[in-house]
């Protein structure tokens, strides 16, 4: 198909492969086709604000393809054969994923088998032992009722050979991969083993992530869950800190490069009065830092809230050295260091704080979806079997401005998205609670 362009008619990297050109007519009896024509704007303008207008550059206009159903299909809908394999940690939403596929695949394609792989891209690798699943209808009714993957997960790299051999073992036809970035990054190396063979697999990516940190994906799927668990959380240490004298609730959640959950459940709660992300430094000391802004609080109103991301402040201490499987540096602890600086601090002024402590992290990412994440899941996994089917290839399935498209891995896995602390959101969460716009000295 035709590379997307700008108005200026400069190729832009939104193109989408196929395994090979779509012929047959699509048996969906219902609804309506999307035309391969049609195009969702990502970037209304991008242009320097530095210098004089003359200097500024033309505005630019980038397209995504929409997501959904085409009146040609690539595959045999009789004669395909799906998998299904969720990768990384768990977010709220990954067995309604799964459940949306497999009915998708069934219902509207009547494709008779979908596989699910077991524990990860380990579960490609016959040394490991994992059978595979039959999901069936019957199998997938109601897993959505409960948190995690029905299929397991796993971290760390495997051989894309070795994927691609078991692909080809199986007589796949399309793999659906649920992950992070790692994982589409493991999906690009499984697309580039597939092309090297010129096999005619398909490799649809659906992208999760409980930190909402995917580059082009607004919102991730469970990020709406993950904030209201953890506004329960947060609501629970306002409770506490109000509850005694010089009373101190103290939150961590999830968020290693990138403060979202934090953000998001500060401004849910409205009772949050510090909010801690990896995107904000602060310092603990000195007469601008954290502690003296808590010192402030506490005097005129006796108690606070902080929430915090678990790679906040991660400058301020030692550095593990160690890492996960998926090569993810191991964090530093910054809740223990609030609790040992929060107790010094007022100790040498003879005040004794109640603080409690409350780490809701795996409570977060193990629920299941709330209902807006349940909808969210169920149309990115059509749209995937959708795409699936249509011969494309390489792509991860988002939404973009309300609408789902199409988009090229290689734009997924180039780096993170992460909160603009000059932003208007940024500024809304300090008008929330309230704390000083820098924590910093200098």
């Amino acid at each position: 198909m035709k590379a997307c362009k700008s108005e200026g008619g400069t190729p832009k990297t939104t193109e989408i492969s196929t395994v090979g050109v779509a012929k047959i007519a699509n048996p969906i009896k219902f609804g309506r086709f999307v035309d391969e024509d049609n195009a969702v704007l990502v970037n209304i303008t991008r242009r320097t604000v530095e210098g004089s207008p003359k200097s500024r550059k033309k505005p630019e206009h980038i397209y995504f393809e929409p997501a959904g159903p085409r009146d040609k299909i690539y595959y045999d809908p009789s004669k395909t054969k799906c998998a299904v394999v969720t990768c990384g940690g768990l977010c709220p939403g990954l067995n309604d994923v799964i459940r949306a596929i497999v009915m998708a695949a069934h219902h509207e394609y009547k494709v008779p088998s979908v596989l699910g792989i077991q524990y990860g891209l380990a579960g490609f690798v016959p040394e490991q032992g994992y059978d595979v699943i039959d999901l069936t209808p019957e199998f997938v009714s109601r897993i959505h009722e409960f948190g995690g993957t029905v299929l397991g997960s796993s971290r760390g790299p495997q051989d894309p050979e070795v994927i691609v051999d078991a692909l080809e073992r199986m007589n796949v036809s399309i793999l659906f991969m649920v992950g992070g970035d790692g994982t589409m990054r493991a999906a690009s190396k499984v697309v580039a083993e597939i092309e090297k063979r010129g096999l005619s697999i398909s490799v649809v990516g659906l992208p999760k992530t409980i930190d909402n940190d995917i580059n082009y994906v607004s919102p991730s799927f469970g990020f709406d869950t993950s904030v209201e668990t953890a506004a329960m959380a947060i609501k629970g240490a306002h409770v506490e800190a109000t509850g005694a004298p010089w009373g101190i609730g103290l939150v961590k959640v999830m968020g290693r490069s990138a403060g979202f959950i934090a953000a998001q459940s500060a401004l849910s709660c409205q009772e949050v009065n510090f909010c801690l992300i990896p995107e904000d430094p602060f310092d603990i000391h000195g007469e601008n830092g954290f502690l003296a802004a808590l010192d402030e609080r506490m005097k005129s109103r006796g108690n606070a809230v902080i929430v915090v991301a678990e790679g906040a402040g991660q400058d301020l201490l030692e550095d593990t050295g160690k890492a996960d499987a998926s090569g993810n540096v191991q964090l530093s602890d910054i809740a223990s260091l609030l609790k040992k600086e929060i107790h010094e601090h007022f100790a040498k002024q003879g005040i004794e704080t109640t603080l409690k402590y409350i780490d809701p992290s795996y409570i977060i990412r193990s629920v299941p979806a709330n209902a807006n994440d349940r909808i969210y899941c169920s149309f990115l996994g059509i749209h995937a079997v959708h795409a699936g089917m249509s011969g494309r290839t390489g792509l991860v399935i988002s939404r973009w401005n309300g609408r789902y498209v199409h988009i090229p891995m290689s734009l997924v896995t180039k780096g993170k998205k992460s909160i603009n602390t000059c932003s208007n959101y940024w500024r809304a969460v300090l008008e929330s609670t309230g704390q000083p716009v820098s924590m910093k000295n200098d």
